[in-house]
Order: structure tokens, then sequence, then C-alpha cells
């Protein structure tokens, strides 16, 4: 059988340079009844990684929620997860990472990073409505993060706008951890009619099955291979693994990909991602039982003599693949012909289990394509885990071991000027979060980006959360805080959860302390998804996020990064964060604690490292959640705001930003006084109310059982602590505006 697959047998050498570990290549062997060619064992090595087979995370990753009240398809049954959001409507999301590729190339990295999870989303028959990212980098002090997040930030806005979807929020984050393995997740969701959604699944022996979009060149190649290694001192020579994008091709592609799904030619169709043509015909393959007969010397090529394997393993951006029903070829040659963009017919659909790839005739690679997949044949394995030493050293922390610093005006100066607090207006004036006239922020901001639904009165909440050093300190409790805290976003801007995906970024997963990490963020993530009712749709598993030198590792915190959509069934429902006006009462919803755990306060301005997570409890998280949707609906409250990264004092500061008012308030005197404005205890909301709304406010937290405290009013612009001015919002408004690009710039 081997003299008729052409090219040179691959050598056991070449499967681990490829990534392979040595009984994978006997496992192929024995699949294949023989030894692979090189191009063959370069389709395993693509399709066998961690970032398209989950061989390390799929055993924790099938123990995640699934089910919830809005499902339409649960994660791994297509390209995106769907929810139900009423009207015969549904919305299609995902978030993925491009960390790898971010860090040799920052602006293409990213880019792409931003135009394969919109491709996701289309190719699924919805039209995307908004982007959000998720972004970590190095010390802000270093030029090569300066470098980095001007390349990345560039790239994510340069693709975004140019594509014509508006970026309504995200994260930006700094810690030492991230120097050289910067995180750039990327969130995208549309909207498409119940029952009109393309599957990815291929059907019909004796379909035609076309390549659609731009031309096949050698940017991208094994780029999945290249996201399932570590980030070392020879990284950049890993440069061709960086795919190069155009957002204006894609904006072609889209609209040719809307214009096609209203006909009925469409059988099936993927995006071409990570692993390109090899893994969309595989894994439609696979997920319609059937085989394929793929013809390469039929794929437009930007280059001339490509190889086999660079044509199967090119990750060039803005093309699919697309199943046609037989006969129907002339209508999507014409529509694509009218966006000038290709549609070649580069083979057809067969019935056997085969995935077969000719070159001028000739049978260059041949594999059973359920070997190949996720599910399939594809290899599981079940990490050994550890509990590093440094957690039970954390649980030691005391809060009396650290002196209350007698000036705390200074250490909230501090604070507003730190990167992880300060605006991130120097990045999201990058972004064009107005582009398609759908976002509602513009009206005040709000914890969640929001988003219109036109022709209905609804409008979709979405956000992407995570604070890593809290993950770092406890895997479980800092992963149910990220689902808590993305779900109280959605509330505190009038919405419903629905349901989450996620982007989980974490080290080696051959590293027992790094495998702990990911066992306990999914257990915390089921924890907080099951109690919040919002199912896990789907998402990403990144790797290998770490600096090797020598033989030491340094892995990132452990970052997984979570989106999450929820409905606001009235648009009248949306709730602003901003101070309305002077004379308000302003209301603390939940317990402040003595508790600085964790809080960007002890970690920076004292620079204890080592500390728990902060104080957190699911029931009394949930009740309060539950809660402040209840104030929301019966209109008792003007404003409300999540108090998380900074705590209280930079809740009030950015209440007060968009109308120029302060805040008057008193301190618990029962609370140190730098845990009441600085620690970051989960589980509080900060609501302001006119007096018509008073009553109903504390009537209603009395009924439900709800603690609250009367913290005090709103100001026309002065900022005062039991009695000690800290300024004038006005005046503080540049410090807090201007510090990232202070940074940036110096």
């Amino acid at each position: 059988m081997e003299s008729t697959i052409k090219g040179e047998l691959a050598t056991l050498d070449q499967a681990v340079e490829l990534g392979l570990l040595p009984e994978e290549f006997e496992q192929i062997k024995t699949i294949l009844g023989r030894t692979p060619n090189f191009t063959e064992m370069s389709i395993y090595s693509v399709m066998w990684s961690e970032h398209c087979s989950y061989k390390n995370s799929i055993f924790w990753l099938k123990t995640l929620p699934k089910d919830g009240p809005h499902m339409l398809v649960k994660a791994g049954e297509e390209n995106a997860g769907l929810v139900d959001i009423g009207d015969g409507l549904a919305c299609c999301f995902k978030i993925e990472s491009h960390n790898h590729p971010s860090a040799i190339e920052p602006y293409q990295g990213a880019a792409t990073g931003v135009g394969g999870i919109n491709r996701d989303i289309f190719t699924m028959g919805a039209r995307p409505i908004a982007q959000l990212n998720s972004l970590r980098f190095g010390n802000i002090e270093s030029d090569r993060t300066k470098w980095l997040v001007k390349g990345v930030v560039k790239g994510i806005g340069d693709y975004g706008n140019s594509f014509g979807i508006p970026i309504v929020g995200g994260e930006v984050f700094f810690d030492d951890c991230y120097n050289t393995n910067p995180l750039v997740n990327a969130f995208s969701a549309g909207i498409v009619e119940v029952g009109k959604t393309i599957s990815a699944t291929s059907a019909g022996p004796g379909n035609p099955v076309y390549i659609v979009g731009s031309s096949t060149g050698k940017d991208g190649i094994a780029g999945a291979a290249f996201a399932s290694r570590d980030i070392t001192e020879d990284s950049a020579n890993d440069l061709p693994s960086v795919q190069v994008g155009d957002p204006f091709q894609e904006k072609l592609l889209l609209e040719a990909t809307m214009e096609l799904a209203e006909t009925d030619a469409i059988v099936g169709m993927q995006d071409m991602g990570a692993a390109g043509i090899t893994c969309s015909t595989c894994e439609m393959s696979a997920a319609g039982g059937l085989g394929m007969d793929i013809h390469l010397d039929k794929v437009p090529t930007r280059q001339a003599d490509m190889k086999p394997f660079e044509i199967l393993l090119s990750e060039s951006q803005e093309r699919m693949l697309v199943v046609i029903e037989k006969g129907k070829e002339q209508i999507v040659e014409d529509i694509f012909e009218k966006w000038d963009l290709h549609a070649e017919h580069i083979g057809e659909v067969t019935d056997s289990d085969r995935i077969r790839y000719f070159v001028d005739g000739e049978v260059v690679a041949d594999v059973p394509g359920d070997s190949l997949v996720l599910g399939g044949g594809a290899p599981v394995y079940e990490r050994e885990y550890t509990e590093p030493a440094y957690y039970q050293e954390y649980q030691k922390f005391d809060i009396n071991s650290v002196e209350q610093p007698e000036n705390l005006v200074d250490v909230a100066n501090f604070l507003l000027k730190h990167p992880n607090i300060a605006s991130k207006k120097w990045v999201y004036e990058q972004y064009d979060s107005m582009v398609g006239t759908k976002t509602m922020t513009t009206n005040g901001p709000s914890d969640a980006g929001v988003v219109n639904i036109k022709g209905t009165d609804k409008a979709m909440a979405m956000t992407v959360d995570c604070n890593s050093r809290y993950v770092n300190a406890d895997p479980h409790v800092g992963t149910a805080i990220a689902v808590s805290e993305a779900a109280r976003n959605i509330v505190c801007s009038g919405g419903v959860p629905s349901a989450i995906t996620n982007c989980l970024n974490f080290g080696n997963p051959n590293n027992p302390e790094c495998y702990w990490q990911f066992v306990g963020a999914i257990k915390g993530m089921s924890e907080a998804c099951e109690k919040f009712k919002t199912p896990v749709t789907g998402g990403n598993v990144s790797f290998y996020n770490q600096t090797v030198i020598g033989d030491k590792e340094e892995p990132v915190f452990p970052t997984p990064t979570i989106g999450m959509i929820g409905i606001i069934d009235n648009k009248e429902d949306f709730t602003t964060l901003n101070f309305k006006q002077k004379g308000d009462l302003i209301f603390l919803i939940g317990e402040a604690r003595d508790c600085i755990n964790s809080s960007e306060y002890l970690y920076s301005y004292h620079g204890v490292k080592g500390s728990p997570a902060p104080h957190f409890d699911i029931e009394e998280e949930f009740e309060i959640q539950e809660a402040v949707k209840g104030l929301i609906k019966n209109k008792s409250v003007n404003a409300v705001h999540d108090c998380a990264d900074g705590g209280l004092f930079i809740t009030l500061f950015e209440m007060g930003l968009h109308n120029n008012l302060g805040f008057d308030i008193v301190t618990d005197a029962e609370i140190r006084e730098d845990a009441f404005l600085f620690g970051e205890g989960q589980s509080r909301v900060v609501a302001t109310v006119n007096e018509d709304q008073e009553a109903g406010l504390i009537d209603y937290l009395n009924d439900h059982k709800i603690p609250f405290t009367l913290l005090g009013h709103v100001t026309r612009g002065k900022m005062v602590i039991d009695d000690v001015h800290y300024g004038f919002i006005e005046e503080q408004k540049s410090l807090y505006l201007n510090a990232l690009a202070n940074h940036l710039d110096n």
C-alpha cells in the first residue's frame, strides 16, 4: 500500500521535531497500517497538537456544564455556541486566543486573531454585531512590553475598524509574568434567525467541495503546532507561523457568505483557521461520517510550486471550505465572482471514511478523518497534578501583618494612575465602538458592553472578565469569581446572564503544578456556571504560555478568561453606572469586610505578592445579583456599578467621571479604612437613588434580607471620605485618563 501514496516516508526524528511524541508516531503507523509519508505526518502533527485536539484538556473540559435554558448549540457541536434570545433570534458567540503569534509579531498576531474569531461567527450564518478583547502584558516600563502593547492594540484596531464591527468592551492587565508571553484573547458575537444557521458538517456523497475567499500562501504554516509549544529565545525563527490578515477581504467574504446563506445551495461550511485546509476537511468529514477527495493543485495559491504539506498546513486568512449541493455550483460561483473572491471547486464528498489529497491525479496523503479529530482517534491524556507549595504559603497571609498607611489620599492617587486601574482610554480610542450604530453605551457607561437588537425591544449585554491574580492565588475560587463578576457586570447593566464561552490560558500541561491550576479552574468554573445557569458553549484552550530560559520554565498567571452574554429583555432596563445628579444617595449593597487579599492595593502598593483570593461566597453573590435585578426592574435605582478592581474608592471615582460629580461618604468604623476603600472582597455593588427612589430600595432590600449601607451622597465634584478631602473629580480625571499613555510614551 505504501507504494500507492506519493512522497517520502516520515521518520521518527521528523515527527518529534513537528511536536509529536514517539508513542504518537507509533500510534499513527498503527492507524494507517504503514509508515506515513511526510505530508501525512504533517497532517497528524497539526491535528494532534493541543491547539486542535485538546488532548491534554478534553478529559476535564467534558465536565463543564453544557445545558441551560437558552441553549441551541452546545459546546463542540459547531464552530461557536448558539443561544436563543427570543423573537426568533439567536446569538452566536465565541472567544479564542492568539497568544503565541502576538508574542512574535504583535500587529499581525492580534489582527488575525480578530479576523479568525469573526469568521467563526459568520461561518455559522450569523452577522457579527460586536467584539471584545482581553489583553495581558508584562511590565509596562519595559521597551518590549511597550512594543507589544502598541502592536497588538493597533492590529486589533486596524482590523476591527476596517471590518466594520464595533469593539464594545474589554480588559487590559499588566504583570511581570506576561513579560515574554502576552495573552491576546478575542471575542465576537453575532445574530442569526433561529433555524437559519449553517452547519460545519459535510453531507451527501458526490457533493462538490469549494474553497472560497483568498488565495493560499506560505503564511501561518503549522501555526497550530507553533501555538502548542513553549515560547523560547528561538521563537522569533517561527515568524512564518504568524498569519497575515486583510480586513477588506474579510469584509467581502462576510457579505458573500451572508448572501450565500440566503440560498439553498449550502450543505456545510467551515472557517479555515488553525491547520487550514487540513482541519476544515477532516473536521467537516468526521462530523458527517463521510470522506473527501481534495485536489490540492486546484487550490488558488499566492506562491508557485507550493508543496502539498504547505498547502495543507497554511493558515492564510480569509478562507473557508464550503460543501455545496450538487447542481447548484453556479449559484456559489456567481456570488463570489460578484464580490471578487475565489470560489474554486477543489473536491467532492465521498462515501467513505477517508480523506484523500491529490496532486496531478496522484494521491499524496490518505488518512481516516475520524482518527484526526477531537472525540475520534486523537489521543487523550489525563495529566497528573500537584498542589504547588506556594498555595499553602499564600493562605498564611494575615491582614495585621500590613500596616495601614497614614495618608490614604496618597494610596488613592497611586491606584488612579496604576496601569491596571487607570483608564484604558489610550487603548479604546483606537477602536471604533460606534460603527453599525448598535452600541448603546454612548448614552452613558455601563459595566458591560450593550448592543441594540434593532427591530426588537431587546439588547445584548456582553463582557470579558478574569482577574488572573485571584486565579493564581486560588484557581477554584479565582475562576468562580471570574464567572461571578462577568454575571455581575451583565446584571448591573440591566441584563440576565445567559451563557459563557471561555479562553483558558495556562502554562505547560506536563507541569503538575500548572495542571493543578487548570483542574482547579475547571472546577471553579463549573460551580459558578451551574449556580448562575450560564452553561459553557465552547471556547479555546491555550497551554504552553510561559517562557523557557535554559532549563527554567516561567508560566504566566493561570488566566481562564470568561466571555459572557446576557439578555436585556426590555431596553428600558438598560442601566448605566454614572452618577446622575448632585444630592443622590449612595448605597453599598452587600457587606464590606476586613479583606485586602490579592488586591491591587496589597500587591502593588505594599508589594505583598502572596495572599489568598479575596473573600467570596457564591450563595451571597447569587443573592446580591438577584436583588440588583429586582431593583432595576422596579426602577428603584438610577445608577449601578460593580465593586471590583481597586475597591470601593475606584468604583465611586468611576461613577463620578462621566458627569464630573463627586461623593461624600463615611466609612465603617468597625472595618479597617484601607480595606473598606481599597479591598476587593466580592459580592458588592454600589447604587444611587434620588429621593423618590430611596424608600423603594430600602424596602426591597429589607424584604429580601440583603445587607446594605447608606454611604453618603453625590456632590458637585468634590471627593470627601470621613471629612477628608480627596480632591475634585475634574482635577483627578486627567491623572486617571492619561496614566496609561504616560507610561507607554515615557
